[in-house]
């Protein structure tokens, strides 16, 4: 009855004239921040904190969830429409979203993705408000042992994110965690392959390598094709797309269920992030959905709504420790408990008892965010949807300015600009050799857990963490999931025996290049790691050693194994899929054009990030955006000057009002503001 009378004294508290125009506002920060790619709102909360000062509890919990609960709510829209992530926890969303995008569908994703966000997000609300008061003893339950079960769980994943390359998919997710290794060492303060350069000495930062990994391989394919994202002359029925997107997320209710208590439940242990979550739960739609093995990565909308689902439900569940225990249970979270401490209030049992009016009053903040959220992105998906018949020349420039802009915010070094543009070069490579992309970032983002998390169980329990219950539960999960593969190519030949005749006399190709590198590149790395201090090059060298295994094994199967011959009686339509479901990923619409042409095309867009960077070197990042904009539109698309000049003074005016004055983005340092500083003084960017 209490909780009951605490909910609706909380009801009253956000919905009123005074802190609803405020949960509104952070509403509409939200979509817009999220929109923007790589960006995300952990910069607009922070920007946002000061001015809670003033206001009353209930009041700047509404502004900074507003914008917290809705910023996964938009982040899906560049996603889907252009392919290039507004955020990490946006990544799989992409796998499905953009190859719907690509064939005319983009309403039908948003509309989904809309209501997926705001199913989970209402779904997270309710799990907070029915869990508070008896989630306590299952959080002080979690510990580093039930962590690293689950990492070890989410690292198992890339057997079902390879499609049927499964061995390509592990070398991907060894590398990956291998980057995540790269700096200074947790246990002795070794520096590990850090080259050295002080950049390095913290690690790679997840936004610049997602963005290369995801965002860069799709613009420069755009780039490649010369073309719209999806064909002009497809006409884009948006309103009864976006309807069928909602109706595809009724019929699939109980995914949509699923997926946002997978959510919930991951959000509220402090530690997981939302760009593990999404991929955990795109791995299960993928691994429990009826032939999502086929479909998943070429346009699936169940793929949209595994990942969307999820993604927002865990806002919900990432409050409950810190309103519990004030552990913030993502970065997001960190903020708003400075927002608790500026208003005097205490994480705890106060927040359970005495203060149970607020806490509640957070719920009713999560939930009409994420009703608001939706219904505001409902109205403008008719403009999100028209991006994708725009020409390429008119796409590329603006978003190639914030895809930069965003990868700076990683440590906002030179450094982040450097890796973008490796890790777009590795993308872009990883996607044309058929190469699953996906498991090399959910690598990076669970190596770091992996590792941390197996040192602090083995120093605090010994080797008792090996049989606590829910430490062996994920460790048997990761096991079938990374044998399945196996088992199922076993029994595809027949036995062992039929699968180990099934090869032939070896023979090179210039796809063999991909994996010689590699292992190349492996042998290099652990030749370093071998001089390193024991406790700093143990799991390297264990997490490196399977990546040359996995890396021969795959080199070994590209040469000797039998080629993939189509059945007889078999259509070409049925052979196609079979072939596309060699990778889990987004396949290229371009594998049309001549080799030739991929490369010299390749060359040309990378060309112009390269030339990009040195014109920010010289002149700075202000100036060099309408030079790079209408250099790019009128050499490479030829626009005229009544289109180009609109575009330049709307994003050079855009860039420098909310990155230089309002969000005061710390840029560095160029020739030309060395030589005079008081063009420095004019101009913070030069």
């Amino acid at each position: 009855m209490e909780i009951l009378q605490a909910a609706g004294e909380a009801f009253f508290l956000v919905f009123n004239s005074h802190t609803l125009p405020f949960l509104f506002l952070g509403v509409c920060m939200g979509l817009f921040l999220g929109i923007l790619p790589g960006i995300g709102g952990l910069a607009g909360t922070a920007l946002l904190l000061p001015f809670t000062y003033a206001m009353d509890p209930p009041t700047a919990m509404a502004l900074l969830l507003g914008l917290g609960a809705t910023n996964n709510t938009s982040d899906q829209i560049s996603a889907i429409v252009l392919g290039a992530p507004g955020s990490a926890s946006s990544a799989a969303t992409t796998l499905d979203g953009y190859p719907m995008t690509k064939r005319g569908e983009a309403g039908r994703a948003l509309g989904a993705s809309y209501m997926a966000s705001l199913l989970g997000g209402l779904f997270g609300a309710a799990v907070m408000a029915l869990m508070l008061p008896v989630i306590r003893p299952f959080i002080l339950y979690i510990g580093s042992p039930e962590l690293l079960a689950m990492a070890v769980f989410g690292i198992s994943m890339v057997a079902v994110l390879s499609g049927n390359t499964p061995l390509r998919g592990l070398t991907a997710a060894c590398f990956g965690m291998m980057l995540a290794m790269i700096g200074s060492d947790p246990q002795t303060g070794t520096l590990r392959w850090t080259m050295g350069q002080l950049y390095l000495w913290e690690g790679l930062p997840l936004v610049p390598l997602t963005l290369g990994v995801f965002a860069l391989p799709e613009l420069c394919d755009l780039l490649i094709g010369r073309t719209s994202i999806t064909s002009i002359s497809k006409k884009l029925n948006l309103s009864s797309g976006l309807y069928q997107g909602v109706k595809d997320c009724f019929d699939n209710w109980f995914l949509v269920v699923r997926c946002s208590g997978l959510g919930a439940v991951l959000g509220a242990v402090p530690g997981i992030g939302a760009s593990v979550i999404d991929w955990l739960s795109y791995g299960h739609a993928l691994r429990t959905e009826k032939g999502a093995q086929q479909t998943f990565g070429k346009g699936d909308v169940r793929g949209v709504i595994a990942a969307e689902s999820a993604t927002n439900s865990r806002e919900g569940g990432a409050l409950i420790p810190t309103v519990v225990f004030g552990v913030p249970g993502s970065a997001g979270m960190a903020i708003l408990l400075g927002a608790f401490l500026i208003q005097g209030l205490v994480p705890g049992p106060d927040m359970v008892t005495k203060n149970l009016a607020i806490t509640y009053s957070m719920v009713w903040s999560i939930a009409i965010a994420n009703i608001l959220g939706a219904g505001i992105c409902f109205m403008m998906s008719g403009q999100f949807a028209k991006l994708a018949t725009l020409r390429y020349s008119l796409i590329l420039p603006p978003i190639l300015c914030l895809v930069y802009i965003g990868a700076f915010t990683g440590k906002r070094e030179w450094g982040d600009l450097y890796s973008l543009l490796f890790f777009g070069v590795l993308g872009w490579t990883f996607k044309h050799f058929k190469w699953p992309r996906p498991p090399l970032v959910l690598g990076f983002i669970l190596g770091g857990f992996l590792e941390r998390y197996l040192f602090i169980s083995i120093q605090r329990y010994g080797t008792e963490w090996m049989l606590r219950p829910v430490v062996l539960i994920m460790f048997t999960m990761a096991a079938i999931s990374l044998l399945r593969p196996l088992l199922q190519d076993v029994k595809a030949h027949n036995g062992i025996k039929g699968m180990l005749s099934d090869f032939k006399a070896p023979r090179f190709t210039w796809q063999n290049l991909l994996p010689i590198s590699l292992l190349v590149l492996f042998v290099v790395m652990m030749a370093e790691a071998v001089q390193w201090n024991p406790l700093a090059r143990i799991i390297p060298l264990i997490v490196g050693g399977g990546a040359i295994g996995f890396c021969l094994l795959t080199l070994a199967n590209d040469l000797f194994k039998r080629a993939t011959v189509k059945p007889e009686g078999l259509g070409d339509k049925a052979m196609a899929m079979v072939q596309q479901k060699m990778h889990m990923d987004i396949t290229s619409s371009i594998t049309h054009l001549p080799v030739k042409t991929l490369l010299t095309r390749g060359a040309i867009f990378f060309g112009w990030m390269i030339g990009f960077l040195i014109s920010m070197a010289t002149i700075g990042l202000i100036p060099t955006v309408p030079l790079f904009v209408v250099a790019f539109m009128r050499i490479e698309g030829r626009e005229p000057w009544r289109i180009v000049l609109p575009m330049v003074t709307v994003m050079t005016i855009f860039i420098y009002v909310l990155f230089d004055e309002l969000l005061a983005i710390p840029w560095p340092p160029s020739v030309l503001g060395d030589l005079f500083p008081v063009l420095r003084e004019m101009i913070p960017s030069v």
